[in-house]
């Protein structure tokens, strides 16, 4: 009766589920809601425990129509700069260079137009310490190199924002230079270095670096709740945002998290993910009420991932690109929620209650305006400039946007990928201003012409009365 007894506990043991682990398919299940709530066309979801993978799928279809699959490779974006850390941290655990000392000691043409440029070390630019800024140096907004040693060199009319070391700002150049490092000391092309000593040994078969988008990739931008597909526009990528990458491999890329995955120690990985005291960016890694986690931005595609304290790893790429919120970071933060035992629902993204808004303000405009034009009379000429006033944000739309995202400036055409909706709307505000203060101009020449014909009246009457005096004497 013992035996029996514990031969049934025993199977119950084997095949019990723990409490906070989601099955499969219960993660199917609201990855797929959450397309359909959201719209969200596609994504990619690797999802671990330890050293399990619990799920790696694909869910929808991509720019083209085709399905997304666990081997669809897509841009992983920033994420791609805990690899680069990585990267950094295998020389250093071979001690061909050191976190702390100057850049300048491995690659002698990084200078700054500020001499303590000098100071920034290896380490300054993995934790984003360096001081240098977009707010001091707009990299969006400027010509884009085509290699990481031309990313170093143009560094040259660069200020710092702040003292080497001091402040964290979050910056791409700083992971350019960190792949140039690599370069420099191991001997070989940083996205080479990255399939021989990351790629390869982990299993990331599917995975790859790119220093610019190439060919054929496409995502979506959103406008007022429509998915519009769009090509990723031309700019560098390389060492900071420049990985691609399929659910499959990220889910071999979380589990290398754990242990090191055979190509860095268990103390590195640790290293990696243990931020300065104070601080929140560790070297690749943000840290945050204990989960580490990075996100990452491309125009048509965003990414996150995150490791969780009881042990799981998600990671997740979506098809739709920047915007006011990163779509694939609201998703892995669902599944982070679902896997630790929570309920979460799907929401809608910020941008598309926003364009809402944008959309319900932009008719108001055109009401108004047509109110406007009808009610258009001689006025006074200052009148005009009220209605005009929408074309200031428009014309400086991104050095506005640049001031509200922390320096983090582009041009026009970037801002037009970014946020569609609020350029669509203010141009329609705007031009309901400038047809509104047409009208008004329109009002006030037509009363200064009938003014100026009256008063001719009126002088040519007083000429004619004055002239009939005079011949009547």
């Amino acid at each position: 009766m013992t035996r029996l007894f514990l031969l049934l506990a025993a199977l119950l043991l084997a095949t019990a589920t723990p409490a906070h682990a989601a099955p499969p398919r219960d993660i199917d299940g609201y990855v797929r809601a959450f397309l359909d709530h959201t719209g969200l066309p596609g994504a990619a979801v690797a999802v671990t425990h330890g050293s399990d993978v619990v799920r790696v799928a694909g869910y929808g279809h991509d720019a083209a129509g085709a399905p997304i699959t666990a081997s669809t490779r897509l841009p992983i974006a920033s994420l791609s700069k805990s690899m680069t850390a990585f990267a950094v941290l295998q020389l250093a655990e071979a001690g061909r260079l050191s976190l702390d000392e100057p850049v300048t000691r491995y690659v002698p043409d990084f200078r700054l137009a500020d001499p303590r440029g000098g100071q920034i070390t290896v380490r300054m630019l993995l934790d984003q310490t360096s001081g240098m800024a977009d707010s001091a140096f707009p990299d969006l907004a400027l010509p884009q190199p085509h290699t990481l040693a031309e990313a170093v060199t143009r560094l040259r009319d660069a200020p710092l924002a702040s003292e080497p070391g001091a402040q964290f700002h979050y910056h791409n150049p700083n992971y350019e230079v960190a792949a140039r490092i690599v370069e420099v000391v191991a001997g070989q092309p940083f996205t080479g270095y990255l399939t021989t000593r990351l790629f390869a040994p982990l299993g990331m078969t599917g995975s790859t670096a790119v220093e610019t988008p190439p060919a054929g990739t496409e995502g979506y931008v959103r406008a007022f709740g429509i998915e519009l597909p769009v090509s990723e526009p031309d700019w560098f990528t390389g060492g900071s945002h420049g990985v691609l990458s399929t659910a499959g491999d990220l889910a071999k890329w979380l589990r290398a998290q754990q242990d090191g995955g055979g190509v860095l120690s268990p103390a590195s990985v640790r290293l990696a993910h243990t931020p300065a005291p104070g601080r929140e960016y560790a070297l690749g890694w943000s840290v945050r009420d204990g989960r580490v986690s990075h996100t990452g931005d491309w125009f048509s595609h965003t990414a996150a991932q995150v490791l969780l304290p009881g042990g799981y790893g998600v990671a997740v790429v979506a098809n739709t690109g920047m915007a006011l919120d990163n779509e694939a970071e609201l998703l892995a933060g669902d599944l982070a929620s679902l896997l630790t035992g929570g309920a979460p629902e799907p929401a809608l993204p910020a941008g598309v209650v926003a364009d809402r808004v944008l959309a319900a303000l932009a008719l108001v405009a055109v009401g108004l305006a047509v109110l406007g034009v009808r009610r258009a009379r001689k006025r006074h000429w200052w009148r005009l400039a009220p209605p005009l006033l929408p074309l200031v944000p428009l014309v400086f739309l991104p050095h506005l946007l640049g001031w509200v995202f922390a320096g983090r400036r582009g041009t026009y055409a970037q801002v037009l990928y970014v946020w569609p909706g609020l350029v669509a709307a203010l141009g329609v505000v705007a031009l309901a201003g400038l047809v509104v203060a047409a009208a008004r101009a329109r009002a006030l020449a037509s009363g200064t012409r009938r003014r100026d014909r009256e008063e001719s009246d009126t002088t040519r009457g007083d000429r004619w009365v004055s002239a009939n005096r005079r011949s009547g004497s």
